[in-house]
């Protein structure tokens, strides 16, 4: 049986019903668009839609402590129309059937000797909590020589946030730090243990205002695949695609390789 989500739980499960809801417009399920006070559906619109009470939805928005069925949440993901990570996030939030992700354990000497053999391509492999446990020398040459770096400093939001050169070898570097933290936020809520994650959101929010007011958006997603534009420490500016794989029976890790493209001139 799932273990019933705490208050703080329920304010976030709330929270990001609240702010997907907002985000739709009324137009594109049959609804007039005329004055609203907020933007986006009405309470009543969506419990209608996904066929619940109108009172039972506004209970899950405002946290109350019931346990909605994982039939009623599939109706309600489809009528807030998430895509994969944000029902994985709304199941996660809700206790019901959500995904039991370790932050930790150890790596395998062939994924540590897979790092090292991709090189010329930049690449490591991380944790969900975006600790960083492996890299090859491109990787270190392009970012940060990780190595000389204490182990607890080897997270790539605190390297994001707390690590100026990031910022200015990161072209679209607000971009790429909110998804991260909308990355993070994903894994913490599928998280076995979330205590090491909120440590590191406490340290962050403490020594960064950026982080500690993007903290309280409610997005979420996931790192596969994108692009990415960087200075190099050589003062070139280079295009890359990034790629984020899974190893098999390791949900815990991926292996994330920057792969260049074309110079920009």
């Amino acid at each position: 049986m799932a273990k019933r989500p705490s208050a703080e739980q329920r304010r976030e499960f709330g929270a990001f019903l609240s702010s997907r809801r907002a985000r739709l417009q009324p137009r594109e399920f049959g609804l007039p668009d005329g004055p609203r006070r907020t933007p986006g559906l009405r309470r009543e619109e969506v419990a209608v839609l996904a066929g619940v009470s109108i009172s039972w939805y506004t209970w899950l928005e405002q946290g109350r402590d019931i346990q909605p069925s994982a039939d009623a949440l599939a109706r309600i993901a489809k009528v807030l129309r998430l895509d994969r990570v944000e029902s994985a996030h709304l199941f996660a939030l809700s206790s019901l059937d959500a995904p039991q992700i370790a932050a930790g354990g150890g790596l395998s000497d062939g994924l540590d000797r897979l790092v090292h053999a991709i090189n010329p391509i930049p690449a490591y492999v991380r944790n969900t909590r975006l600790d960083i446990l492996a890299w090859n020398e491109a990787i270190a040459d392009l970012f940060v020589d990780y190595g000389s770096l204490p182990p607890h400093e080897r997270n790539t939001l605190r390297l994001l946030f707390l690590y100026p050169p990031y910022r200015t070898r990161i072209l679209d570097w607000e971009q790429m730090s909110r998804g991260m933290i909308a990355t993070f936020r994903a894994a913490r809520a599928q998280a076995l243990d979330k205590t090491p994650f909120d440590n590191l959101v406490a340290e962050l929010s403490d020594r960064s205002s950026e982080f500690r007011n993007w903290w309280q958006d409610t997005d979420v997603k996931g790192f596969d695949e994108g692009s990415k534009r960087m200075r190099h420490p050589n003062g070139s500016i280079i295009d890359f695609t990034y790629v984020a794989l899974t190893p098999e029976g390791r949900p815990d890790l991926s292996l994330v390789t920057y792969i260049p493209r074309q110079p920009s001139l």
